[in-house]
């Protein structure tokens, strides 16, 4: 038979004992067997050593029926606290399924206060509450278990209630003191003034705290301001206001700092009310703010003491929660406008003339009101406000233009159905700049109204008074600088009408070369009658001189005349 292969040996390895590695274990140092000696120590000598002062009144005990929680865990401690020296009796005790699990946590701690190894212990971690060292024996939790055995832990300990906690109990725990007030939530004083020391904020003054950014007298007689403010106060008169840039900047949620060493920690609304002292720019002095906005309010705040919402976000959900409740007037960014104060609400958008009037247009066409947010979707209300997030026009257009663009441009410019779809295809295809749009188009539909009152068509008059016709329609629309290219391209009697523009416009220094003597002297025969021309053009179509219409028709006659054109004009 043949033999196995030889083992395979490393250098060092031999006799060497491996090393099992158990989740949750390790070697107790020095320093963290003597605190747990001297916890388990102090356990024994007083089973009762992690239980709480109760403060309030307890209810009954009965095994039939309604019963105490409290008044029933305390009642077994007892009956546990005689048996601590019977170790056979913990034994079954901490592995008992029924019964108080309290004590089923407590049997095991006393159980492990009585060996004498405490080399090897378990580690409880919890993100909020702590970590600690303790032995785990028997059935019981490990919250429970981590808590008994460190009971002077300030917040640990609290774990041991939870059941407690969740059956209506009420526990508060602090460096001085750890208090059950049974079913009724009542912090005491020292707890409320620890624990606003160890905020995650940083409080100035004593029964009336504030944050930077306030004053005492702000708190004291609880002034509204611009931006609004946090307003808490306690069960013992203690008034504490912080500002929203104090909760923008906590490391740790401002309420869970609080909550964390009570339990049940989302009953904080329980023992303080929370205001925010806040109302929108413009509203009435003294006039109430919608119900429906007070009762949202009171939402907001309900949630962020149950640290469901953000200390950053507060702010804006609060002021959000009243804005978003008003039903008549304008709403724009936190400001409020009555009714008839349009004007006074344009005015506030920043934007130019022609965005406002754009606005105005589109708020002449509805019957109720909107609710533009921030990331442009539209709302349509049952209401009559209008309520703009952004305070600028550009970004609320954006968001009306595809359902109220046509009325803009009806309401705005006068254009029928065929020009509105026209331009706004253009405009959906450019994505122009709302007041670079209005301005330009305003501009162009101008130039357009004010070329029509010419008494000829466009194209109509033959050459080469076409020429001087495509130059003042060029120079009204878009200045007589414009039209000097157009000039110099002209050939034959078009390059002498080119000719005699530049002329009346003082623009031949330096392209008299591109001309011949020929046309320059032609079309030198024509300046009195272009200037004529250009005179009147400028009468009509750009002084708003409706009667130069006349002038201009005989200033065109006069240069047909020069210019050897037959027919009537």
């Amino acid at each position: 038979m043949a033999k196995p292969p030889a083992e395979v040996s490393f250098p060092g390895s031999r006799n060497r004992r491996k090393k099992v590695r158990v989740r949750g274990i390790k070697q107790a140092s020095k320093e963290i067997q003597r605190r747990l000696e001297s916890n388990l120590e102090a356990l024994l000598d007083d089973p009762e050593s992690f239980v709480p002062e109760i403060t309030g009144e307890l209810g009954k005990v009965s095994f039939f029926g309604a019963k105490d929680k409290m008044a029933m865990t305390l009642k077994e401690i007892e009956i546990v606290a005689a048996k601590r020296h019977d170790q056979r009796w913990l034994k079954k005790r901490m592995v008992k399924k029924g019964g108080d699990e309290v004590c089923r946590a407590l049997a095991g701690s006393l159980l492990a206060a009585g060996e004498e190894d405490l080399s090897t212990v378990s580690v409880f971690k919890h993100p909020l509450y702590g970590t600690a060292s303790y032995l785990r024996r028997g059935n019981g939790k490990q919250s429970h278990l981590a808590g008994i055995q460190n009971f002077n832990h300030t917040r640990l300990r609290l774990l041991v209630w939870d059941g407690h906690a969740k059956a209506g109990q009420h526990f508060f725990s602090w460096d001085g003191g750890f208090v059950c007030s049974c079913s009724k939530p009542d912090a005491p004083p020292e707890w409320i003034n620890w624990v606003l020391e160890k905020s995650s904020v940083d409080l100035s003054g004593e029964d009336i705290r504030w944050t930077v950014g306030l004053t005492e007298d702000m708190v004291r007689e609880g002034e509204f301001s611009e931006n609004g403010w946090l307003l808490l106060t306690f069960q013992d008169g203690t008034k504490v206001g912080i500002s929203p840039s104090s909760l923008a900047k906590t490391e740790e949620p401002f309420a869970q700092s609080l909550a964390i060493s009570m339990m049940p920690p989302n009953k904080l609304g329980s023992i303080c009310e929370a205001e925010w002292m806040w109302r929108p720019k413009g509203w009435p002095e003294g006039e109430a703010l919608p119900e429906e906005g007070v009762e949202r309010l009171g939402e907001v705040l309900d949630s962020w003491l149950r640290m469901s919402i953000d200390d950053s976000k507060l702010s804006e959900s609060c002021r959000a929660s009243v804005l978003n409740s008003i039903e008549e007037g304008y709403v724009v960014g936190n400001s409020w406008f009555g009714i008839d104060n349009r004007e006074g609400f344009l005015g506030h958008l920043s934007g130019t003339d022609d965005e406002k009037r754009a606005i105005s247009t589109i708020l002449d066409s509805l019957d109720k009101g909107l609710h533009i947010r921030s990331d442009g979707v539209v709302l349509n209300l049952d209401s009559g406000v209008i309520r703009m997030e952004e305070g600028a026009c550009h970004p609320n257009l954006v968001s009306l233009w595809p359902n109220h663009g046509k009325t803009v441009l009806k309401g705005m410019f006068g254009l029928s159905d065929e020009e509105c779809i026209e331009i706004l295809e253009r405009q959906t295809r450019r994505k122009q700049g709302f007041g670079a749009f209005l301005r330009e188009l305003g501009e162009s539909l101008d130039t357009e109204m004010r070329l029509r009152r010419i008494p000829w068509e466009a194209d109509e008059l033959p050459e080469p008074l076409g020429m001087a016709d495509r130059l003042i329609r060029k120079a009204v629309g878009e200045g007589v600088s414009s039209t000097v290219s157009i000039a110099r391209k002209g050939k034959g009697l078009e390059a002498s009408m080119g000719w005699s523009w530049l002329v009346v416009h003082n623009k031949t220094e330096s392209d008299a070369w591109r001309f011949d003597e020929t046309i320059r002297d032609k079309g030198g025969d024509w300046v009195p009658a272009l200037q004529a021309l250009w005179d009147a053009a400028e009468d009509l179509l750009l002084n708003d001189i409706e009667e130069a219409v006349e002038d201009y028709k005989n200033a065109m006659k006069w240069l047909a005349e020069s210019c050897g054109v037959s027919g009537s004009l």
